[in-house]
């Protein structure tokens, strides 16, 4: 698969396919978006709500959310907010989601089954890894929204004139319901 993304990647550089996707880095719309890595996703989200190469920044990640406040997520819209421009950040879950219900004990017991030894998990441990915390899903796709937006507006680094959205979006229709 890699070696046919790669010949694909020649050919389109060669032909110049490039061109109709140039941009700068500052978004056009001043919006970032905080969503699921879903490949449902990967189009229709853009499509469904009129995005276009250079629009926003899309931040993706399993579930599409925001755990912690000094997370990966947050720092990248600190720098979208202090350097690029967004004034408005919004949050969209989806429905169907896989990471929904997901659960650190599974996911050890998925990465035994892979293979990886306990050893390895326990070393984690001692890097005060909590996998309850930092593989876990959620119940509901609206709470999950919720606490992400929730987080983000109280957030001290955040700017209070910086509006931040929740939503979900239906993972087969592209019809964005407000949270």
């Amino acid at each position: 698969m890699i070696d046919d993304i790669l010949e694909f990647n020649r050919r389109f550089v060669a032909e110049r396919g490039y061109e109709r996707y140039v941009t700068d880095k500052y978004p056009d719309k001043k919006v970032a978006v905080v969503t699921c890595m879903d490949t449902r996703l990967t189009e229709l989200l853009p499509a469904a709500l009129g995005l276009r190469n250079g629009d926003a920044k899309i931040i993706k990640n399993a579930g599409g959310t925001v755990l912690k406040p000094f997370s990966t997520e947050v720092r990248s819209l600190l720098v979208g907010i202090y350097e690029l421009g967004v004034e408005d950040i919004m949050v969209i879950g989806h429905t169907d989601c896989g990471a929904q219900h997901i659960s650190g004990p599974d996911m050890i017991e998925a990465m035994k089954a892979r293979g990886i030894p306990e050893e390895r998990i326990e070393a984690c441990r001692y890097f005060d890894v909590d996998f309850d915390s930092w593989l876990c899903g959620f119940d509901s796709v609206e709470e999950s929204v919720r606490s992400s937006v929730d987080m983000l507006r109280r957030h001290p680094l955040i700017p209070e004139d910086v509006r931040v959205w929740g939503f979900i979006i239906d993972s087969v229709t592209g019809e964005l319901r407000a949270v």
